[in-house]
């Protein structure tokens, strides 16, 4: 197996779009003051860089002015700027600094009208979710003397030693003069939080090692002097996020649904009265649309950002889901989901679509208008059609995207791209210039992006009906997608590949044990074997629901859904990609399926890219993979079977 990270192929990656445009402008978290006066951004250009992208903080104001807050460092891997978010009366902005690739911190704040940052507080730890609270106090997530970056995305630490005696863990700390003061208890590792008005929290939290225990995580409250209580137990069918209380502190909300990783929210809204009640009440259910962000301040009662089918939209979850906007734009406030960030004089949002570049808008819900226009200019050739087909007595959706230079009658190849999860959803985003999908359409690929059963998009009956079926009726969903493709458009059939990341590697590696249909995959941290990942990146809880019990008690179920099992009679070629430290998805997962490979005798190459997670952090590590790509589906492309 080769270890290398870098090897280039001779065929020359064709350029995605015009070589002289100028590079897309990202917009990541977006923050509207509560005055409505400005919008703070975390941002960068799509250029190569040597390692992690640098990104800036800049102050936005509604006239279009923007000014970029002067760092104390560089921005780099080891000055990395994070959790923006305005103080009470929007006159201040405070946030966090990253150092030593993401393992110390500090917060600083400055004035909304710009000039020196100031700092407050300097932390041997990383810092994350930044919150002002009553009398303008600072909380935030702080997780001391850590051995690896926070989150299970990041790349593991080294082992060696005493494997498994040491825990990280997140906590609830206050800012008190230039220190912090943990809130919540030494064992108990936070994920998210939210103040109550008398200055306590509620917040999700678990026992152990937080890469392994959210799926298990409970409801809590905790108190300014360090008391803690469990407020809610979800069942082992449900995980909860975005917990958020209300102005009167009478309540909370939540997410709460079939999730499959920290970070891809989405489900129905809850609401459950404090001190009140031990059980919450749904507020949306049996809903054909999926909830991936709440909020008490865009407005009276309880807003909340909705995913259905191919439409985005606003609701007052409140009030029955009465609709206050919908479309078919993204709208994304942290970069990660459908997401507003809301104060009471407005909300702010990243708006984009397949073909309209990012933009930051704000203003009144439905009539929020652009303040910055970088990308002016830019655009995407291709078409985007939502398409939509039938399997099993379920309703798919799916995104097919052409390339607009190609000949209308003139049989193309397409590649299925295979979004993660399950649990998440492939939504209008515009395509990167430096990305895959760009360099796949420059090439005169279609690209089909399929809502598989277990997405969000259609409820939660819908996400969750994945359970103890993982590569079944989703894997179905995904060839009969094939079929409506070829139904709406000039597929070449003998030309379709297949690819994607995570649980989209996982398909990827499934896939060909099942079909002789694809001319070419490409497998992105993917899983090949269900019973050794029990061994090497258990999920508490997790796996037990998705496989009906314990690996320990029936290996049957988790070994007929794992492709190293069906491996026989596979003719597909594959290129198997992963980080050398993933967590989520550990490389021996890979090694498992390259070695089944070439011992099977079928066309493989398998690359590991020292030092990365789950996720590529590293621009250059992601256009290796993007140039390794198009050359493998190129090359078999160009071959008969």
């Amino acid at each position: 197996m080769r270890l290398t990270a870098h090897l280039l192929f001779a065929t020359a990656l064709a350029v995605p779009f015009a070589a002289t445009a100028a590079p897309l402008h990202l917009f990541h978290t977006v923050v509207i003051s509560p005055d409505g006066q400005h919008v703070a951004a975390i941002e960068n250009d799509d250029v190569p860089v040597d390692g992690e992208p640098p990104a800036t903080l800049v102050i936005h104001d509604m006239a279009g002015g923007a000014a970029t807050v002067a760092l104390p460092c560089a921005p780099s891997a080891d000055c990395k700027v994070g959790s923006p978010v305005w103080n009470a009366d929007g006159s201040r902005l405070a946030f966090v600094i990253q150092h030593n690739q993401g393992l110390a911190g500090e917060i600083d704040t400055v004035p909304a009208t710009g000039g020196t940052p100031q700092r407050l507080v300097s932390f041997d730890g990383p810092l994350d979710g930044l919150r002002y609270g009553p009398g303008d106090r600072l909380a935030v997530l702080a997780t001391a003397s850590p051995h690896k970056r926070v989150g299970r995305t990041q790349a593991a630490a080294v082992i060696q030693g005493d494997a498994g005696n040491e825990i990280d863990e997140q906590r609830i700390a206050v800012v008190e003069g230039d220190r912090l003061r943990f809130i919540s208890p030494a064992d108990l590792y936070v994920y998210e939080f939210d103040w109550r008005p008398d200055g306590g929290f509620v917040g999700t939290a678990a026992h152990g090692d937080g890469d392994a225990n959210w799926w298990v995580a409970r409801l809590y409250g905790f108190d300014n002097d360090g008391a803690s209580r469990v407020l809610f137990t979800p069942s082992p069918r449900e995980q909860m996020a975005s917990p958020v209380v209300s102005p009167d502190g009478a309540s909370v909300a939540f997410i709460g649904g079939w999730m499959s990783d920290f970070g891809s929210t989405g489900g129905d809204a809850y609401l459950l009265k404090l001190g009140r009640s031990a059980t919450p009440v749904d507020l949306t259910p049996q809903s054909h649309s999926t909830v991936t962000s709440i909020d008490w301040h865009c407005g009276p009662g309880l807003t909340g950002v909705t995913l259905s089918a191919d439409q985005v939209a606003v609701t007052r979850l409140d009030q029955a889901g009465r609709a206050l906007w919908s479309g078919s734009q993204s709208l994304s406030a942290d970069g990660e989901s459908m997401s507003l960030s809301c104060g009471p004089h407005g909300v702010a949002a990243v708006s984009q679509s397949f073909t309209s570049p990012p933009e930051i808008v704000a203003g009144p819900i439905g009539q929020w208008r652009p303040i910055t226009r970088v990308n002016d200019g830019t655009t995407a050739p291709l078409t985007a059609r939502s398409l939509t087909w039938t399997n099993d007595g379920q309703t798919v959706q799916g995104w097919l995207l052409q390339p607009n230079n190609g000949a209308p009658d003139t049989r193309r190849p397409m590649i299925v791209l295979v979004h993660g999860g399950p649990e998440a959803a492939a939504s209008p985003r515009f395509p990167q210039p430096r990305g895959t999908v760009a360099a796949m359409l420059a090439q005169g690929w279609d690209v089909l992006e399929p809502n598989y059963r277990g997405s969000y998009g259609q409820g939660e009956a819908f996400a969750s009906a994945s359970i103890q079926d993982l590569g079944g009726g989703d894997w179905r969903d995904v060839l009969t997608g094939v079929d409506a493709a070829e139904h709406a458009a000039p597929i070449d059939d003998a030309r379709l590949g297949i690819t994607g990341g995570s649980y989209g590697g996982y398909m990827t590696m499934w896939a060909v044990t099942q079909t002789h249909r694809f001319r070419a995959g490409v497998s992105d941290a993917g899983v090949s074997d269900w019973l050794s990942i029990e061994g090497e990146a258990p999920q508490a809880g997790s796996d037990q629901v998705n496989f009906g019990g314990s690996v320990y008690d029936n290996a049957a179920p988790y070994l007929k859904a794992s492709p190293i099992m069906h491996m026989r009679g596979v003719n597909t070629p594959v290129l198997i990609a992963v980080g050398e430290r993933d967590v989520e998805c550990p490389m021996p997962q890979s090694q498992e399926y390259y070695t089944a490979m070439q011992a099977l005798g079928v066309p493989t190459d398998m690359v590991v890219y020292p030092g990365e997670g789950h996720g590529l952090n590293k621009q250059a590590d992601r256009d290796d993979l993007n140039r390794r790509t198009i050359a493998w589906f190129g090359t078999w492309f160009g071959k008969p079977r």
